[in-house]
This record gives C-alpha cells, structure tokens and sequence, in this order.
C-alpha cells in the first residue's frame, strides 16, 4: 500500500466488483488499491466505462465489494453514514425549493436540522456568494451558481470526504474554468478531503493534489502521479509549463 505521514480517510484493499445480471457475470474493478490521505484532493481518470463511478459508490457504501475491502477511518463504509458529501454530474436542485430550502436538504434528509447547523450552511451560502440569492429558486441563477450551490448543499452536513462525479460536465467550456476554480477555492478553503471522477485529464490536473489512472474494465489503478502543484488554483495551474507535461503523459497512459 502507499505511504503518508498523513492519516488515512480511505483505503481500498484488494477491491473487486462483480455486477450479477442475469445475462451472466460483468467484472467492473478487480484489486483496487489505493489510499486517499486527509486534507487530499484525487482525481480519477480512465477510459469511458471502466467503472469510475463504480468506485466511488464503492467508497460511499452504496455497494460492497464482492472482494476485499473499502475502509473509512478505518471501518467499512456505511450506506447513509454521514462522512460522506456526493456532488453529481448535473445539480439536482429541487425547482420548487428556494436556494436556501435546497441547501438545507441534507438537514432534513438526515434529520440534523439543529439551529446551529442551519446557521453554518446559511453562513457557508453567505461566505461563497450566495447570500443575495437564497430567496431564488435554482432557474434564477446561472450554471455556475447553480452548481456553487449544490457544493454548498453537499457542504451543509458538513461530511469529512466529498465524492464527486463529474461535477462540471453539464457545463459550457467558460463556465466550467470558472466553476472548478470556485469549486477547487471552497473546497480548500473548507479543508476537506475529496475524490473526483472525470474524464477531463486537463480538469483532473488543474485540481488534484494526485492523479489515480484507472485501466479499462475490470478497472485496476494503472498509476499514480503527485502532481506537486501545491496550492496554486486550476486556471493558474493550466498556465505552467509543466502542465502539458502532465496532459501528455496521462494521456499516453490512458492510451496504452
């Protein structure tokens, strides 16, 4: 297994995953191994299908592995558990629920809604820009604020690893830089751990503090590259010399 000083959040041990259909048996992961460090950002790459989300429903207890085992702290994952936050490809804001109604959801759903914890989510929207906009309903803002405000949703319960799973797919090109740049600040800023699915090389090497590169299914982890960009924000970091360095030797791994 790898070696950190820093504790470790999340550790995969021999992971495999079979789906049972009844078309016969599909193999989506087989000795997965890998550890995900507190305070770390990884990004997941690999080719289309390989079972990137997959892994992360593995982590979130939303499956179990039909071979080795996905560790949290320590202990195995459980379904609903509240270490985890999930941030999606699309925002998934409720159209009927203002701003602030949607942030609190989680609250609700776990039934932590306590003053205090609605007073942090709230202070969180106000923090990140939000604040004028929590009497709006979500087709009132733009993509970029939507997809701000489900980070501050997913933040509200404040979990310990944030998953998420293409979070800015569904968006246009200029929005997305924007978007992974507020992203990227507030998930810092927050100092939390988390683990990002993309198919974007350019986006996992703006943001990651290392880069997992998964193979074609059933998915293993090919390689695993610290990319030592310290804390130099994604649009910055697309900037330096050494990222087409990075974008062409991910590729090449991906492409073998």
């Amino acid at each position: 297994m790898e070696r950190n000083t820093r504790r470790a959040v999340l550790e995969f041990a021999g992971v495999g995953m079979t789906y049972h259909t009844a078309a016969g048996e599909t193999p989506a992961a087989k000795d997965l191994n890998f550890c995900v460090y507190e305070g770390e950002f990884v990004a997941v790459i690999g080719p289309s299908g390989c079972g990137k989300t997959t892994l992360l429903s593995l982590a979130a207890g939303l499956l179990r592995p039909t071979e080795g085992s996905v560790l949290v702290y320590g202990r195995p994952p459980a379904r609903g558990a509240q270490d985890f936050g999930y941030m999606l490809q699309r925002d998934e804001l409720f159209p009927w629920r203002t701003v602030e109604a949607n942030i609190r959801l989680p609250l609700e759903v776990r039934g932590i809604r306590s003053p205090q914890q609605e007073q942090r989510a709230l202070a969180l929207a106000e923090k990140y820009g939000l604040g004028g906009f929590l009497k709006h309903y979500p087709d009132q803002l733009s993509g970029g604020m939507r997809q701000r405000a489900a980070l501050i949703r997913t933040l509200a319960a404040d979990p310990h690893i944030l998953l998420l799973d293409e979070p800015f797919s569904a968006l246009d090109y200029q929005t997305r830089l924007n978007v992974c740049d507020d992203v990227y600040n507030i998930i810092r800023s927050e100092q939390k751990t988390a683990v990002l699915v993309t198919h974007d090389i350019s986006e996992a090497i703006s943001v990651a503090d290392r880069v997992l590169v998964l193979s074609a299914r059933p998915a293993r982890v090919l390689c695993s590259h610290a990319l030592e960009f310290g804390s130099t924000v994604p649009l910055r970091r697309r900037e330096s010399p050494r990222f087409s360095g990075w974008f062409e030797l991910l590729w090449k791994e991906l492409n073998v």
